[in-house]
């Protein structure tokens, strides 16, 4: 039966891997796999998912104004679609997520999602909230703090190396901006606790 799956972190925990990894194990046995990604995501090349590591597929592209549930069955008139792996869900709409979920639930294909949870400002992005509420499944990718600890937030540094509070919700960046932190850490970072206290 096909699900709707959110796989979720934050920044460099290795989610395009996992995305290329599971979309070539189809592949391997002779399904074919449809691969979406954010058009606002570039930095790998246009139609790129990219890991770090250096694995890469080209891919479809989604912006707020695409409609999945067509681009999904428009895919599959050129042949079979065994799973649909979908990259930077973080920026879908809300609408968008609930066309994937009638992909699923219509056109029978599972549909694997991957994304972020929450931005630099420990908030959801709107299409991490619709998949959270939506999901048929979840699956945390884990990925470590400095410290050790299980990183859940992410902080965004300026060009002085400062984290940031405010600003706008999607800015395109890497490791050169992004920092992936246990909540106690993203709390130090952000002001939000005194430094008398941290370890």
């Amino acid at each position: 039966m096909a699900k709707l799956y959110f796989h979720y972190s934050t920044m460099n925990a290795g989610k395009s891997t996992l995305l290329l990894q599971a979309s070539h194990n189809y592949r391997e046995r002779g399904m074919a796999t449809y691969l979406l990604t954010a058009k606002l995501d570039d930095r790998a090349g246009a139609r790129q998912i990219a890991s770090r590591i250096g694995i890469a597929e080209t891919a479809d592209i989604f912006d707020a104004g695409t409609d999945l549930f067509a681009a999904i069955e428009r895919r599959r008139t050129e042949g079979p679609v065994a799973c649909v792996f979908l990259d930077e869900a973080q920026f879908l709409t809300r609408e968008q997520v609930w066309q994937l979920a009638r992909s699923v639930d219509d056109l029978g294909v599972p549909v694997m999602a991957y994304g972020l949870r929450v931005d630099f400002r420990g908030e959801l992005f709107p299409g991490s909230a619709a998949l959270l509420a939506l999901a048929d499944e979840m699956r945390e990718v884990r990925t470590i703090c400095h410290c050790g600890r299980k990183a859940t937030m992410v902080v965004r540094r300026g060009p002085d190396g400062r984290a940031l509070r405010d600003g706008a919700q999607v800015q395109i960046g890497g490791n050169e901006t992004y920092v992936s932190l246990c909540r106690r850490h993203w709390r130090e970072e952000i002001g939000d606790r005194p430094e008398s206290l941290s370890d």
